[in-house]
């Protein structure tokens, strides 16, 4: 759950939009978000403390194609602990409609035995608030995207990564801004 000072610092966050985000409802919409994304869990399977999940899935969608969520999410790393860094990565399946898509921008989507995938490599505080991610094809490696972790970090002490991040380039990168693995 939610702090109330954290909620607060979300609806200033929310109301700079030029939105009105003051409703009871929107924090346990909010909370019904946290909760999905933190468990895993489908939308239906969202406990009815939440609100609807329908309602739910419907604003998380909403906030995601007007950007609200980016900002919080920009905003939010702005209040991250830097004493330790955790990092890791992982493949989510990409739908068989997922690419081809008609944009400029690489969509991150790369095919293997398994189908289409993308990769997701996060970065987070020790409390486990995102502080920053990047999207890769699925096959790709996570030490490829270590370095571009690290210097998106405003400050770097104790970084600290699975299997995936062990590297002597990587550590000496680390060490040499000031940090240790």
């Amino acid at each position: 759950m939610l702090t109330d000072k954290w909620w607060q610092k979300l609806l200033q966050i929310m109301k700079s939009t030029g939105r009105i985000y003051n409703k009871p409802e929107h924090r346990m919409t909010f909370e019904g978000i946290l909760y999905k994304l933190r468990t895993g869990i489908p939308w239906r399977d969202l406990p009815t403390e939440f609100g609807s999940w329908n309602t739910i899935y419907r604003r998380f969608n909403l906030w995601s194609k007007k950007g609200l969520l980016n900002i919080l999410f920009k905003e939010l790393a702005k209040l991250a602990d830097y004493e330790w860094v955790f990092a890791d990565g992982s493949i989510i399946k990409a739908h068989q409609h997922s690419t081809g898509a008609a944009t400029e921008e690489s969509e991150c989507i790369g095919k293997s035995r398994g189908g289409n995938s993308t990769k997701i490599h996060l970065a987070v505080d020790s409390g486990g608030l995102p502080i920053y991610f990047e999207l890769s094809e699925g096959q790709r490696n996570d030490i490829a995207r270590a370095q571009s972790l690290v210097d998106h970090l405003r400050e770097i002490n104790i970084f600290v990564g699975d299997k995936g991040y062990d590297s002597d380039a990587l550590r000496k990168y680390i060490e040499a801004k000031g940090g240790s693995q």
